[in-house]
């Protein structure tokens, strides 16, 4: 009975929009502005995404800075650029939990994100 509530859930539609895309993120962030659709997944899933967004983004200008310092900086920026990878890997790994129900952190900076971005409720 509690796996037909589970998946009955209105904040599990919002927890995987927000994985998907930058549109699919606003359309959570306006259904979860929503009472009926506001859930403690949900917004757990969009402070996740939210999280992986900004570092994707973060990393991105980093990158490019250091792409105009020769030598040493395009290491650098070869090197942020590889560690999209791992971004990727915790792409999914958020959208996987989103999936299933669960609330599960992302490696590393998961926690710091529920934390970072705690007015979202």
């Amino acid at each position: 009975m509690e796996n037909q509530t589970q998946q009955n859930d209105p904040g599990k539609t919002v927890a995987i929009l927000s994985y998907c895309t930058l549109i699919g993120f606003i359309i959570a962030l306006v259904m979860n502005g929503d009472d009926k659709n506001k859930s403690e997944l949900g917004v757990f899933h969009i402070r996740q995404s939210l999280g992986i967004f900004v570092t994707s983004f973060s990393m991105m200008i980093i990158s490019f800075i250091f792409m105009f310092i020769p030598f040493i900086g395009w290491i650098i920026s070869l090197l942020i650029n590889i560690a999209y990878i791992g971004i990727f890997i915790f792409w999914i790994m958020g959208l996987i939990a989103a999936i299933n129900a669960e609330r599960k952190e992302l490696p590393i900076l998961g926690a710091h994100y529920q934390k970072w971005f705690s007015g979202i409720k």
